[in-house]
């Protein structure tokens, strides 16, 4: 397997995480990937693997407005101390993989600045989508453009201009070169197009060994995206959606229908999954119960895929959009405090084992998904690999269940993978008691 085949991600919004001013002034610098860095410890002491971190580039607020493809955000710090925090993961052996922001830039990237002082003279006019000289927007620059999303801050980038590629194909050769990464996340994957990414795909195999391209994309057949010839990854947002909805509702069919259907439409690629990130609310405002953090997060470390945590989530920390505004979901966090949260040291204590189970037991990321118990609370499937298999099997009802789960494997013994205790086997089932709200990982030999 790759890498990534079997990593456990932790994904960091940096400009929240250090605090950093929420508007870019062009001129003060900030130093904090000492902060970073402190953090390492505690996530591969979680059992991660990988980093997503990001954005990073230079921009003006948020961080997906590039004013500066080859810059770290000042705000975080400079390209020397970069480079020497992905030295620092490396030497832990945590990979790092970076946003990719290459659907649009901000207003103050050197080609749009120029389209808008020289206009049709411009040599970086078809750079940028729909540039008509006839328009105008809510800025007066008399003319308009696609944006992303409705925002004339995020101007649209035309993929499908060699220069425009060329340039971003450069980018990436230097980010690879400067600082080791070890893959890019494609910011607005759904809307790139898709020649586009199947250069970036061959770039990929040119620039670095087993470079990592995952891609957020929302809605649709993932496998558009992820496959031989483009993304080796996306963004799961289809399950992401049923592991909170399908325990609020009390229907463990949602979850089980949705990874089946992926498991169809994308067969043995493994999709990046999460319960929360940056741009919606943390999964523990999602649950109404919130006992219910323990069956999600077994079933996310255990389903086929890539699983990811976003920082402060494994404190129960909280966060929900307000007004509008995601600041609230990007908040800054200090580990010393996270750590004393009580209300959080039972879920830390989980996925720390999680995390261990995931690297050691390789059922957990190459095995063959086998559905194995259903009802609307209780729900067990497994993960066979030859003569061996891994089971979850999680209850969202609040009294205990009994389950008597069907051995996928002729299998001798079953033990409990995080108590060590040995389960009973009769006529080819597991007997297995679920705490109400709980949920139990087996492994089978």
């Amino acid at each position: 397997m790759k890498w990534y085949d079997k990593a456990v991600f932790y994904h960091i919004y940096p400009l929240g995480l250090c605090g950093a001013p929420k508007q870019n002034d062009g001129v003060t610098e900030e130093h904090h990937f000492n902060k970073l860095t402190e953090w390492l410890v505690h996530i591969a002491d979680l059992g991660c693997t990988g980093i997503y971190i990001g954005p990073l580039f230079e921009s003006v607020g948020h961080g997906y407005e590039t004013t500066d493809y080859k810059r770290v955000d000042r705000r975080l710090g400079t390209n020397d101390e970069f480079a020497a925090y992905v030295k620092k993961c490396h030497e832990m052996g945590i990979k790092v993989i970076v946003d990719g922001v290459f659907n649009h830039t901000g207003r103050e990237f050197f080609a749009f600045r120029d389209l808008k002082e020289k206009r049709e003279a411009s040599p970086y006019k078809d750079w940028y989508c729909n540039v008509n000289f006839w328009g105008n927007n809510e800025y007066n620059d008399g003319f308009s453009y696609d944006n992303w999303g409705g925002y004339n801050l995020l101007v649209k980038l035309n993929q499908r201009n060699p220069a425009v590629q060329e340039y971003i194909y450069d980018v990436i050769r230097f980010w690879v070169k400067e600082f080791d990464i070890d893959g890019i996340r494609l910011d607005a994957a759904d809307v790139l197009d898709f020649e586009f990414m199947k250069g970036l795909r061959r770039l990929a195999n040119e620039v670095k060994e087993d470079f990592w391209l995952m891609g957020e994309v929302i809605h649709g057949d993932y496998s558009r995206w992820a496959n031989q010839d483009m993304l080796h990854s996306v963004t799961n947002y289809e399950l992401h959606k049923g592991l909170y909805s399908g325990h609020n509702d009390h229907n463990y069919f949602e979850i089980a229908h949705s990874i089946k259907r992926l498991l169809g439409l994308c067969g043995k690629t493994r999709l990046y999954n999460f319960v929360d990130n940056h741009d919606v609310a943390r999964i523990y405002n999602k649950l109404n119960n919130k006992k219910h953090l323990a069956p999600v997060y077994m079933i996310l470390y255990t389903i086929p895929g890539i699983p990811s945590v976003y920082y402060g989530s494994e404190f129960a920390v909280e966060g929900a959009k307000e007004r509008g505004s995601d600041d609230s979901l990007r908040p800054c966090l200090a580990l010393d405090a996270c750590m004393e949260r009580e209300e959080g040291k039972a879920l830390l204590f989980l996925l720390r084992r999680l995390g261990q189970l995931k690297q050691e037991y390789p059922e957990l990321s190459d095995g063959e998904y086998r559905e194995l118990a259903l009802t609307n609370r209780q729900f067990a499937f497994g993960r066979v690999l030859g003569e061996t298999a891994v089971i979850t099997a999680v209850n969202n009802d609040d009294a205990e269940a009994e389950l008597w789960i069907p051995l996928p494997v002729g299998a001798g013994e079953a033990v409990d993978a995080i108590t060590k205790e040995k389960l009973t086997i009769e006529n080819g089932k597991i007997r297995a008691l679920i705490e109400g709200n709980n949920g139990k990982i087996i492994h089978v030999f």
